[in-house]
């Protein structure tokens, strides 16, 4: 590993030996972890960036060439991998050479996708994000050899800035603003991107790189099929069955063999025998898009490397990375214990998906299927109402299995069983009660009411968590907070517009003027989920509209 020492000094040569070791732990078991014996059927993946060049990689990353990690990653290689590391072995020890122009020299850097956008401010807000989309919106292309990007059939939705690719969760969000401005071909498109996705790797990634396919998202999936719906929900999901039904499998793979108090993959068997599921990640190695923070994290946190890399990229799958609720002292990052926990939301919309495919295949006459499904849904329901519900509380948190008790860390999640119509009317009440007083804001609501630095805390509020909120207080009749949620969020949205031009990925909801922050990049605009949750909530309360 002499190949280090011309690059950076020998503490940072010991992080990289730590690190290459632990990209060669794929699917290695964790926390009680026990063989299960099924396995879905996938395409092999192809390699990420850190598998085809690993030497120059880490030198790159951990020798912060760029000041995002996820610039190298997205680098487009201008000849053959092999070759090109090959080349960075023999060149490293020369007179003269430096890691920065060999980079430039042999791959083509990506560019921010909002680097061509200027906003004209005389528009509207609706006017904005309608003239967005087209900016937003990527065509079908061949990847290129060796390229990160995992190539679609369809054009896609990307949500902005540094985010050049499309991702899992925030496309429904996304979707929801296409559907308001007109453009089904467009979410068509998108939901037979996923499919696509689901055919040829049996799950849909967390985004289309290959560094991301390890991982999904939380499974927003069956949402989106049901947007193309038209009324008939049961006729889309009967037209989209396989890959429900394949993404399903993908989520609870390993579930026939599991032993009390075990855990395989996704998949968690309680005490009682019960099911319910983690976040997790396949791989127990840095992420390549963070890699050097992620080396840096192992090293100062005390604990085996391999753990801290698996539930850091099992919170990057759960969509908040990061958030106080995955970590057990409720602070700190190194405390990491993403695969110990069993979340509300994850289990909310996988007991919508339960639903989605009896409804699929109740239209098909699959009637072995459907009840399957229906007593899939209903033991879910009885395991989420026995351990994420906190009577004595009043709201849904999420469970440490291994430790065998609720995490007490609970937030915006909370709002799932709403949303997915798990939770009774009364625990709905309780909820809004609880939400009300704890978490609405006077720009709407936080992710937690935990201020940690972290970005999915306080004081920062996300578009989705708006949505979540809205969408299920007014299905259990609670419109009056649902309303208000709606409008103070939206006034923070039109202020910051206002001023900037802009639309964000995330808000500080707490002060006026006060940008958000936290989180391992800078604030990104553009922004997919903030604009599509934008035109619903405007479409929803036209007197939210502002001209």
């Amino acid at each position: 590993m002499s190949f280090y020492l011309a690059v950076m000094p020998q503490r940072r040569v010991r992080l990289a030996l730590v690190a290459l070791a632990a990209s060669l732990a794929f699917a290695a078991p964790s926390r009680a972890d026990a063989p299960a014996g099924r396995h879905a059927a996938v395409t092999a993946y192809p390699a990420p960036p850190s598998e085809l060049y690993p030497q120059l990689f880490a030198a790159v990353q951990l020798g912060h060439v760029f000041s995002d990690g996820k610039t190298f990653a997205d680098a487009l290689p201008k000849g053959r991998p092999a070759v090109i590391e090959a080349e960075y072995k023999r060149a490293r020890n020369q007179p003269g050479f430096t890691l920065a122009d060999f980079v430039r020299q042999h791959f083509d850097l990506p560019k921010d996708n909002a680097d061509a956008y200027t906003s004209d401010r005389s528009q509207s807000l609706q006017q904005h994000i309608a003239g967005l989309w087209p900016h937003l919106t990527q065509q079908p292309a061949p990847a290129g050899a060796a390229s990160s990007l995992l190539p679609l059939p369809q054009p896609y939705v990307v949500p902005g800035g540094r985010f050049r690719e499309v991702y899992y969760w925030d496309s429904y969000f996304t979707m929801l603003g296409l559907l308001q401005n007109g453009k089904p071909q467009l979410m068509r498109a998108m939901v037979d991107n996923f499919s696509s996705l689901i055919d040829r790797y049996g799950h849909i990634p967390n985004g289309n790189r290959s560094y991301y396919l390890s991982r999904s998202q939380p499974p927003f999936y069956y949402k989106m099929v049901g947007l193309l719906s038209s009324g008939d929900e049961a006729g889309a999901y009967a037209r989209y069955l396989p890959q429900l039904r394949r993404e399903y499998g993908f989520w609870m793979d390993g579930e026939h063999d599991l032993k009390p108090g075990a855990a395989y993959r996704r998949v968690v068997a309680l005490a009682d025998g019960s099911l319910l599921n983690r976040y997790y990640d396949d791989r127990a190695a840095p992420r390549d898009e963070s890699y050097a923070e992620d080396v840096k994290l192992a090293r100062q946190s005390g604990r085996q490397a391999a753990e801290v890399y698996r539930d850091v990229r099992a919170g990057a799958e759960s969509g908040w990375d990061f958030s106080s609720r995955w970590f057990a002292d409720g602070k700190t990052l190194a405390a990491i214990e993403t695969t110990a926990i069993l979340p509300v939301d994850l289990n909310s919309l996988l007991y919508g998906l339960e639903n989605a495919i009896r409804l699929g295949c109740e239209r098909v006459r699959d009637l072995a299927c459907s009840s399957d499904f229906r007593q899939r849904a209903e033991r879910r329901r009885s395991a989420v109402q026995k351990y994420l519900w906190d009577e004595s509380a009043g709201y849904y948190v999420d469970y440490q299995w291994v430790k065998r008790q609720p995490t007490a860390r609970p937030g915006a999640a909370t709002l799932y069983p709403l949303f997915t119509g798990i939770a009774e009317p009364a625990q709905a009440a309780r909820v809004a009660r609880w939400t009300g007083k704890e978490l609405l804001k006077p720009y709407g609501i936080v992710a937690t009411p935990v201020d940690s630095g972290q970005q999915w805390d306080a004081p920062n509020g996300w578009a989705p968590l708006q949505w979540i909120a809205v969408d299920g207080l007014n299905r259990y009749g609670m419109h009056a907070l649902a309303r208000d949620i709606a409008a103070r969020w939206m006034g923070k949205v039109q202020q910051v517009y206002a001023g900037s031009g802009k639309l964000v990925e995330k808000y500080d909801v707490t002060a006026s003027g006060a940008a958000a922050g936290g989180g391992e990049y800078a604030l990104q605009d553009g922004f997919g989920w903030t604009n599509g949750v934008a035109m619903q909530l405007m479409a929803l309360y036209p007197e939210l509209q502002r001209p």
